[in-house]
């Protein structure tokens, strides 16, 4: 898999997650505590959380990804 497409996954599920954070932002304001669509949009914003988590740490176990930048030392 290219480096782009892992960018552009990730970047996918940031969306979502957002999307589904302003979703639960508007059903909180719209409803009014009627429905329980604010709680299913934040549901799923933690479960899309946690997805992303486990699939970074999955990929980088794997090998599938490195990481780099803050933290480390290149001239040790």
């Amino acid at each position: 898999m290219s480096d782009s497409l892992k960018t552009l996954l990730i970047i996918a599920f940031l969306i979502l997650i957002l999307w589904n954070l302003g979703a639960g932002l508007y059903y909180m304001l719209v409803d009014k505590g009627e429905s329980k669509r604010t709680v299913n949009a934040l549901t799923r914003r933690i479960a899309l959380s946690v997805a992303l988590i486990l699939g970074v740490v999955f990929a980088a176990w794997m090998g599938w990804i490195d990481f780099h930048g803050v933290g480390s030392n290149p001239g040790r």
